[in-house]
């Protein structure tokens, strides 16, 4: 019973922490201009990350390193199926024209070295962290310098917070995020011990959907405010931090070794399943958009998923 309650405090905390420093992001990215899309895909997705980075690091640091890879899959599985899924079902999403061939196509390749680094050495090392980092920084490169083109007219005046507020939230959602990571470890770990289950299990369902909480938050609001191009660019975004932050920088701390088979014989190959097809869903039965019916199908997909891991 405490398991479970630690459980449920830590989500409230790291709910609380993503959505405080998800204010403050966006509030430091507007006072310094950044598009709309480019916020999405890099300081929302950052900062909804988060939660994955923290939890990843210390369940690494602890010796729990089932827990950080599973929890990214699972992260990954959750933001496409059940986030986008969610969120499509709320409004329809326009993809822009470009997608496809940046942000969907990083997304892949990120995936799929993931997976081959795994299948040939069953753990990520200090030097592919430092791949991962390196191709992160490419990558938030390539936002700021070449997304600028494919920017829609922003005609709205973004209101900006007082610096002191910003700080405010950075700090809170920091210690949010902190407080709300020590619990949820525990509990999860607690919980799988008590249950009888692995590690592993809890990851990819429990903590996995607890920290992409922030990411459900956050697009959901962007959806129903209108920010599109926010609300989709902070998925695709997240993953692909999910997998060269969170496990890049981890990784350079301690290495992430795959104990748990199934994380490599069937949650990975879920996790790209479910990222291949954004294509056909986005392309049948109408072209470049997103709506109640492909929503059903992701949930359906992660339902499936979920089943077929308990």
């Amino acid at each position: 019973m405490i398991d479970f309650l630690y459980i449920v405090i830590g989500l409230v905390l790291l709910v609380f922490g993503g959505d405080f420093l998800l204010k403050a992001a966006v509030d430091f990215s507007y006072k310094l201009k950044i598009p709309k899309i480019v916020i999405g895909m890099t300081v929302v997705s950052f900062a909804t990350s988060a939660p994955e980075l923290i939890v990843s690091i210390k369940s690494a640091l602890e010796g729990h390193a089932d827990l950080a890879l599973g929890n990214v899959i699972g992260s990954n599985i959750a933001n496409i199926a059940l986030v986008l899924g969610v969120t499509v079902l709320i409004t329809k999403i326009n993809v822009a024209k470009g997608f496809m061939q940046s942000d969907w196509l990083f997304m892949m390749l990120s995936s799929l070295l993931l997976f081959g680094v795994l299948t040939v050495n069953g753990e990520i090392g200090l030097y592919t962290g430092i791949l991962f980092v390196a191709l992160l920084i490419g990558f938030l490169f390539y936002q700021f310098k070449f997304k600028k083109s494919d920017l829609e007219e922003e005609t709205e005046d973004n209101e900006s917070l007082p610096l002191l507020k910003s700080f405010m939230f950075l700090v809170l959602g920091g210690f949010g995020l902190w407080a709300g990571s020590e619990l949820l470890i525990n509990g999860a770990t607690g919980l799988a011990t008590d249950l009888g289950v692995s590690e592993r299990v809890i990851a990819v369902t429990v903590v996995s959907i607890g920290t992409s909480i922030p990411e459900l938050a956050a697009s959901v609001i962007a959806a129903i405010k209108k920010e599109k191009s926010i609300s989709l660019g902070n998925l695709i975004g997240s993953n692909i931090f999910n997998i060269l932050a969170v496990l890049g920088i981890t990784s350079i701390v301690q290495p992430v070794v795959a104990q748990d088979q199934r994380l490599l014989n069937s949650d990975i190959y879920w996790m790209l399943g479910v990222a291949a097809i954004l294509i056909p869903l986005i392309l049948i039965p109408k072209k470049m958009e997103l709506g109640k019916k492909e929503g059903i199908i992701l949930l359906l997909t992660y339902g499936a998923f979920v089943y077929m891991t308990l």
